[in-house]
């Protein structure tokens, strides 16, 4: 990571950052995960680097739901990462954060 903040690099920082997010989630280090994806939006805001912020703002969500964390925030960022997929014109990350979003439905339909 140190070698990709060079300058130069740093439009990489977005998706290697969510890469690495994801990463961490599934090691089970979802705090540090959240970490890194509120890394990666300050880098995208930073550097207009925008391609990737609906699907950190779907990560959000994710990892939220997966922490038990308020319903209102998990939507809102499920919510967010719809309309920034339907903005960007990206039919497949608007699928993703549908997907997504219909799956932690369904799970608190049935807790």
């Amino acid at each position: 990571m140190s070698d990709v903040r060079a300058p130069g690099y740093i439009r990489s920082m977005p998706s290697l950052l969510a890469l690495k997010a994801e990463a961490l989630h599934l090691a089970r280090r979802t705090p540090e995960a959240l970490e890194a994806v509120s890394e990666a939006e300050a880098v995208a805001e930073r550097y207009e680097e925008r391609a990737w912020c609906a699907e950190l703002h779907r990560l959000r969500g994710v990892f939220l739901a997966s922490m038990g964390a308020d319903g209102g925030q998990i939507e809102a960022a499920f919510g967010d990462a719809l309309r920034t997929a339907r903005q960007q014109k990206s039919i497949s990350l608007m699928k993703r954060a549908q997907a997504s979003r219909a799956e932690y439905r369904s799970q608190k339909r049935k807790r």
